[in-house]
């Protein structure tokens, strides 16, 4: 049975699906058949990106879905190489091309790449073509808060949402009461840290409690802090026991036996906002 996602309210009124389903290094006919699993299991927020070289399989996988395009809520994101406002616009049209589709749900900056200096810009056609209804809501990712500064002081309008890699070895605290004291919403990226935490022995033991898997205990302790997650998998049975994450309830001890295993120094996974600089 399809079991009704939670959603998230954005601040500019559009709502997202608390729990959806990424497709990072997936190429285009693994992304396929993933996302037609998803899409069958009951996911209807689907993330790729440009930099994915993907999103024509997702597309294949929306076109052929018994669903309505009005279902699903589809997100990509910009390449670092296409940040002056025209070959953003470009970008763009290339992203709904692939994707088969007339607008975005949610577009995002996939980095600031700082050493360019022209995620000003981009930003600046995004809400060109969120003016224009083509996509409807319009966010980041890996931005820190100054880079959110900025491009709130060039435009008058902050990003909705921010994508982060954000899992219980890596926490982004302080990075969060920024995101709260500004009503954007954050969405995880590498939920699992990226395979790291899928032995750890006090979440074990907590699933173990719960006789859930690892990973459902931390889809679990990250959904319960009202964020939006997106793990990914091309395996059957790992998508579909994501799926089951709201099924069971963490209690106090074992939420504090989670928070305490942040690591900010080590934790992180993936590349750094302020020094990921790579054209792509």
């Amino acid at each position: 049975m399809i079991r009704n996602i939670p959603k998230i309210t954005l601040t500019d009124g559009n709502s997202i699906p608390q729990l959806g389903f990424g497709v990072w290094q997936m190429p285009n006919h693994e992304a396929q058949k993933a996302v037609s699993t998803a899409i069958d299991v009951g996911y209807r927020l689907i993330d790729t990106a440009q930099g994915y070289d993907n999103e024509s399989g997702v597309g294949e996988a929306i076109a052929a879905a018994d669903v309505s395009r009005e279902e699903l809520f589809i997100t990509s994101k910009l390449r670092n190489g296409a940040h002056q406002y025209d070959d953003a616009m470009r970008a763009f049209d290339e992203s709904l091309e692939r994707l088969k589709l007339d607008y975005l749900d949610l577009f995002l900056i996939h980095w600031p790449v700082p050493e360019q200096d022209l995620y000003v810009d981009a930003w600046k056609a995004l809400v060109a073509l969120h003016e224009d209804g083509r996509i409807r809501s319009i966010g980041v990712s890996n931005f820190l808060p100054e880079h959110i500064e900025r491009i709130g002081e060039a435009t008058n309008l902050l990003p909705v949402i921010n994508q982060l890699e954000l899992h219980p070895l890596y926490q982004q605290r302080d990075v969060r009461n920024f995101h709260a004291g500004h009503a954007i919403s954050i969405e995880c990226y590498s939920p699992l840290g990226s395979g790291a935490l899928l032995d750890n022995p006090t979440i074990a033991k907590i699933a173990k409690k719960h006789g859930k898997s690892i990973a459902q205990v931390i889809l679990r302790w990250e959904l319960d802090q009202g964020l939006v997650v997106i793990p990914k998998s091309t395996h059957e049975h790992r998508i579909r026991e994501n799926f089951d994450a709201f099924g069971f309830s963490l209690d106090a001890e074992d939420t504090a036996a989670l928070d305490g295993l942040d690591d900010p120094e080590d934790g992180k996974t993936g590349g750094h906002p302020a020094t990921m600089n790579t054209l792509f």
